[in-house]
């Protein structure tokens, strides 16, 4: 929390600073997932808005996005085809933010309507850079295809590829990806015995295969943990 009260008083000096607001935004979604979300869904929901804003902030200062993210798929579509490399990780983190967000809010018809142009957001960082935060994106197309049944625009099939595909490219090595596939794919299709081969690979894994996601690989046990005491419940 220090540091998000730290970087928020250096965004008050620089508020336009591209570095600044995207450390803003991976810290204020990375605390709501690991911190937040599972014990109090409502300051999560506010936690991923603040995210949302400071990663779209930077989305804005291209003219293409200044009314594409308030306005519709076609021109946001049209706003991501004039994009640059360089503006991935402010797309990625804005469509995380909110997506996450829409995920915990899944009976608001705005945060239902928000649905597909966060898919097409995510899907633009699949096909620009799918290794951008250890298949990131593919991970949460998986959890968007898989949160909902068919009628209500889920995929199984779509959403086990992407899954799979997040897994090939972080050798199984980020947690989250596991615990997104447990939590979305299997309780949505009911598949009780991958749901506890995803759990028992994180609670298996060692901390040390993956060095710099220290934290957020035992965010993804402490999650495990959360889930399988959750079984009863799932299935």
């Amino acid at each position: 929390v220090c540091s998000s009260d730290l970087l928020d008083a250096m965004l008050k000096t620089k508020p336009d600073d591209k570095h600044l607001l995207l450390l803003a935004s991976q810290g204020y979604a990375g605390y709501a997932l690991g911190f937040v979300e599972d014990e109090n869904p409502e300051r999560a929901k506010e936690l991923y808005l603040r995210a949302k804003n400071n990663a779209e902030k930077i989305l804005m200062q291209q003219e293409s996005f200044h009314k594409a993210l308030n306005g519709s798929t076609d021109e946001v579509q049209t706003a991501l085809q004039h994009s640059s490399k360089e503006i991935i990780p402010a797309i990625f983190w804005t469509a995380l933010s909110w997506g996450s967000y829409a995920q915990l809010n899944l009976t608001d018809p705005d945060a239902i309507a928000a649905l597909p142009k966060i898919k097409m957001m995510m899907k633009y960082v699949s096909e620009k850079d799918s290794t951008y935060y250890y298949g990131g994106a593919n991970f949460f197309l998986g959890a968007l295809y898989g949160s909902r049944p068919k009628v209500l625009g889920g995929d199984p099939e779509k959403s086990k590829i992407y899954f799979e595909s997040a897994l090939r490219i972080n050798g199984g090595k980020f947690l989250l990806t596991q615990i997104y596939y447990a939590r979305f794919y299997c309780v949505q299709t009911q598949n009780q015995e991958l749901f506890e081969q995803l759990l028992s690979s994180v609670e298996h894994t060692s901390l040390d295969v993956f060095p710099e996601q220290k934290l957020t690989n035992s965010i993804a046990k402490k999650k495990a943990a959360f889930l399988r005491a959750k079984l009863n419940e799932l299935f």
